[in-house]
């Protein structure tokens, strides 16, 4: 019994489908009438291009001029600061470098922190190598200066130039980054 009754489910199915594409194939010569009708009545309002503007090439006066981006005039600018006695710059400049003053800021991510024998160590990861860092040792590009650290960020101050030109300590920050997931 089930047998028949779904064969005559299937029957009752096609001879639906039947009727609808029946139904899709109808004339639809009207339709196309008033299409054509729309495209002959239609005309679109297009305005013209304005032609370009003719170019007068510039000649390059500034070539023969000192480019103010030049690593030797920052060198020599740095020199002239360090050897003013109330300078910031004039220890930074007389100390070894360390590893983490070659990277800016922003590409140190902090992971996290660790307590050993009473000192608090920020965990650094620059270039998927991580790092130990405690007050006192020096990061980023702009002289930075770790002044503090505890669970959830490093504390810093840089030395950089204002406006004016003039050597200032700007304070900084590093955040523990959550891990996305």
């Amino acid at each position: 019994m089930s047998a028949r009754l779904l064969a005559c489910r299937r029957a009752t199915a096609l001879l639906a489908a039947a009727l609808a594409l029946a139904a899709c194939s109808a004339d639809h010569d009207d339709l196309a009438q008033w299409m054509d009708q729309q495209r002959r009545e239609l005309k679109p309002a297009v305005t013209p291009l304005v032609p370009p503007k003719k170019f007068d090439p510039q000649p390059y006066a500034q070539a023969q001029s000192v480019d103010p981006f030049s690593p030797q005039k920052l060198a020599v600018a740095l020199k002239q600061e360090a050897r003013q006695p109330n300078s910031l710059l004039a220890g930074e400049l007389n100390r070894r470098k360390e590893p983490l003053e070659a990277y800016p800021l922003d590409s140190m991510t902090m992971v996290g922190s660790i307590t050993k024998q009473g000192a608090r160590y920020a965990l650094l990861r620059v270039d998927n190598l991580l790092y130990q860092v405690k007050a006192g040792d020096y990061l980023g590009q702009n002289f930075g200066r770790v002044t503090g650290v505890d669970e959830t960020e490093i504390k810093l101050r840089e030395i950089v130039q204002d406006a004016a030109g003039e050597w200032i300590e700007r304070p900084a920050t590093l955040q523990l980054q959550e891990k996305a997931r």
